[in-house]
């Protein structure tokens, strides 16, 4: 048995995609590259529910994931601000907040709780997607996800990047329409999709 971390994320649409790629690229060219977005091997994304899962019950939170976004439509949403807040090593990481509305709240409370029986917190590095290698500070927000970031403590947002720019517009309305299970890697970033599935129009 093998287990793979994973990152239960909704997609962004292809503006906000594009967008959060374009502030990414330039943030890594001015501040530096542990975290650079792409459209396939570095995705940009709002995190739902994450933890470790034994790789032979993919099928199966793939098929409660199904049967969640069955009762929800296209998410419609604002990223209200752009903003760099200080992590444990000290360094800036920018996202984009996106405000909270009652759907991508009870979507997050959903799918955790669904997911609960098949979620663990005890991590190893080689559960991670490699390169980069993953450091602890990845761990460390995995293992702590449940305890401060989820239920009440939810707080979505696209991670862009470290360092902070000037002069990025907000706010920016956008959709998101897939839900994913992602293979993550360092810092928490979307290294690979393994399953994905459309909200309902």
């Amino acid at each position: 048995m093998a287990k793979i971390a994973i990152d239960v994320v909704l997609l962004p649409d292809e503006y906000m995609t594009n967008q959060a790629v374009e502030i990414s690229k330039r943030q890594s060219k001015q501040f530096n590259d542990k975290i650079v977005l792409q459209m396939e091997k570095c995705l940009p994304h709002i995190s739902i529910a994450m933890g470790a899962i034994e790789d032979y019950n993919l099928p199966e939170v793939a098929k409660i994931l199904q049967e969640i976004v069955s009762h929800f439509h296209v998410l419609r949403l604002t990223a209200g601000s752009y903003c760099g807040n200080k992590i444990p090593s000290g360094d800036i990481v920018s996202e984009f907040t996106i405000e909270k509305t009652a759907e991508i709240q009870s979507l997050h409370e959903i799918a955790m709780a669904n997911l609960k029986p098949f979620l663990s917190y005890d991590l190893s590095t080689d559960m991670f997607f490699s390169p980069p290698n993953v450091e602890e500070i990845t761990q460390y927000w995995i293992k702590n996800y449940a305890k401060m970031s989820s239920f009440q403590k939810f707080r979505p947002h696209i991670t862009i990047g470290f360092g902070e720019l000037d002069n990025i517009n907000t706010p920016i309305v956008f959709e998101a329409s897939t839900l994913a299970i992602c293979h993550l890697g360092n810092y928490c970033t979307c290294r690979k999709i393994l399953f994905s599935v459309k909200l309902t129009e």
